[in-house]
C-alpha cells in the first residue's frame, strides 16, 4: 500500500463501486495543473482512461447483477493496483458504465506510465468469477502526460478521443494521445529478459510492511513485500513485477528468491516478531511446494513457528483442495496460514471450511468506511463475528486514521497495518523499529 491523495468526502461517489465521480477527478487534475503552472514548471501528471470492450456481451451473457458486480472488481482491481504500484497522489474514478480514470501527480517517465498501463490491463483482464461463470473482460486503456498549460477538460478530452479509436481497433489494448511519443525499450519481450539478470544483479529488494496487535499497538511482525529495483525504469512494484515474472515463467525462481530473502533478513528479529509471505499460484501449483518451504527454513534456520502464509482467493481459484492438504502438513510444522484479501471479490466461503487457516486479513475496502458508514460498520461486525465463531483472529489492512484503529480494536480486531504507523521500509529500518519494541 501506497500513499495516496484522496477527495474530502464531499465529492460525489458513484453508488456502484463506491469510486468518485468524475468531476472529483477534474477538480484534483486542476489543482496539480495549477500548482505547477504557479512553480513554472511542466506537470508531472499522468492519466490514462479505462475503458471495457463489448462489456454490455458480460450483460447478456451472465445478467445485469453479474455486470455491476464485475464492474465493482474491476474498481477494486484498479484501486488496489494503483496503490501498490504508484508512488505520490493518485485519484481514480468512475465516469459511466464501463469507464474508468486513473490519474497520477508524481515523477515518473512516460515509459513507466505505459508499463503500469500495461500491468493493469493484465490484472483487469483476469476472469471474474459470477454465479453464472467466469466474465472475461477486453481492456483499453488510453494514456497521456499532461501538457505545459493545459486544463483538465482538455486532458479528459483528449483521453476520451484516444479511448475511443483504441476500442475500434482490433488486438491493441494501450495507445497515447496525439503529440504522445512512445518511448523505445518497452516491450515485453526486453522486460521479461531484464528479469532473467534482475536476481543475480541483486535488483530484486524485499520490503517490510509493519504489523501490529491491538489493543496497545504493539509491533506484531511484517509482511515480506517485493520490489524491482530497475536500472532504467526505477522501482517496480510488486504487481507489475509478478506479472513480469508470470508471462516469462520465471513466477517460481522469483517467489523462491524473495521467500529466501526474508527468511534470511528477519531471522534475527525479537523471537515474538512473525514474518508473513505472499504465496503464488504457480507455488501451489507445485506438488513439491511445501516440503521445499520447509527444508528452505531449515537451510536459512527461520523458525516455521514464527512463519505466516498469505494466500489469497485468487490464488486457490483453479485447485482449493489440492492446495488444502499441502497447507494442513505445513500447519502441522508451526506455519500459520492467513486467507488474504478478504472482502474483495466474490469471497468464496468454501475457503473457510476447506483450509487450515488461522487468519482472517481484510481487504482495505472493509474498513475503508467503517468509521462513518452505518452499513459499513454493519458489515464489518458480520466478518468479526464469523471470524471469531471459528475462532479464526482478524488482520485489517490498510489502516489510515485513528478512528479507523480504535473501531477495529473495539470490535474485537486482533491486528492491524497501514500508514497510520508505518511505510513499508527495508530490512535495516525495520530492524530498528524492531529493536525498539
Amino acid at each position: 500500500m501506497v500513499e495516496t491523495e484522496r477527495d474530502d468526502g464531499a465529492a460525489a461517489r458513484d453508488r456502484l463501486t463506491g469510486l468518485p465521480e468524475l468531476g472529483a477527478v477534474r477538480a484534483r487534475l486542476g489543482e496539480w495543473l495549477a500548482q505547477a503552472s504557479a512553480a513554472g514548471q511542466s506537470p508531472s501528471v499522468h492519466v490514462l482512461q479505462l475503458g471495457l470492450r463489448r462489456f454490455d456481451a458480460v450483460n447478456t451473457a451472465f445478467g445485469p447483477a453479474a455486470g455491476d458486480a464485475a464492474l465493482v472488481e474491476v474498481a477494486l482491481r484498479l484501486s488496489h493496483f494503483a496503490g501498490s504500484e504508484l508512488d505520490g497522489a493518485w485519484m481514480a474514478a468512475r465516469i459511466s458504465g464501463g469507464h474508468f480514470l486513473l490519474a497520477a501527480c508524481g515523477a515518473f517517465s512516460r515509459e513507466r506510465w505505459q508499463l503500469f498501463a500495461g500491468q493493469l490491463a493484465d490484472r483487469i483482464a483476469v476472469p471474474i468469477p459470477t454465479p453464472s461463470g467466469m466474465a472475461r473482460l477486453s481492456p483499453r486503456i488510453g494514456l497521456l502526460r499532461a501538457l505545459a498549460g493545459e486544463e483538465p477538460d482538455s486532458v479528459i478530452d483528449r483521453l476520451g478521443q484516444t479511448l475511443a479509436r483504441l476500442t475500434r481497433q482490433q488486438g491493441r489494448r494501450i495507445a497515447w494521445a496525439d503529440g504522445e511519443i512512445v518511448p523505445p525499450g518497452t516491450t515485453s519481450a526486453q522486460m521479461e529478459t531484464d528479469l532473467l539478470e534482475a536476481i543475480d544483479r541483486d535488483e530484486i529488494e524485499v520490503v517490510f510492511q509493519p504489523q501490529f496487535a491491538l489493543p496497545g499497538d504493539r509491533l506484531s511482525g511484517a509482511e515480506a513485500l517485493a520490489r524491482w529495483r530497475h536500472p532504467r525504469l526505477g522501482r517496480i512494484g510488486a504487481g507489475a513485477l509478478f506479472s513480469i515474472a508470470e508471462r516469462s515463467d520465471h513466477l517460481v525462481p522469483l517467489s523462491r528468491h524473495i521467500a529466501r530473502r526474508s527468511f534470511e533478513l528477519s531471522r534475527d528479529w525479537p523471537a515474538q516478531l512473525r514474518l508473513s509471505l505472499n504465496v503464488t499460484p504457480s507455488d501451489l501449483s507445485a506438488g513439491s511446494y511445501g516440503d521445499q518451504l520447509l527444508a528452505m527454513l531449515d537451510e536459512t534456520r527461520f523458525p516455521a513457528g514464527r512463519l505466516t502464509l498469505e494466500v489469497t482467493e485468487q490464488t486457490l481459484l483453479h485447485d482449493v483442495a489440492a492446495a488444502a492438504p499441502m497447507l494442513g502438513e505445513l500447519t502441522t510444522a508451526g506455519v500459520r496460514i492467513a486467507l488474504d484479501d478478504f472482502g474483495a471479490g466474490f469471497c468464496n466461503f468454501r475457503y473457510l471450511k476447506l483450509l487450515p487457516l488461522h487468519y482472517l486479513k481484510l481487504d482495505r475496502s472493509m474498513v475503508d468506511g467503517i468509521a462513518d458508514d452505518p452499513r459499513d460498520l454493519a458489515v464489518f461486525r458480520a466478518i468479526m463475528a464469523m471470524a471469531h465463531a471459528l475462532d479464526l483472529e482478524v488482520i485489517a489492512e490498510g489502516i489510515e486514521s485513528e478512528a479507523q484503529r480504535d473501531m477495529i480494536a473495539a470490535e474485537g480486531c486482533t491486528f492491524y497495518q497501514g500508514f497510520l504507523k508505518a511505510q513499508p521500509m527495508s530490512a535495516a529500518e525495520f530492524a530498528g523499529l524492531a529493536a525498539k519494541a
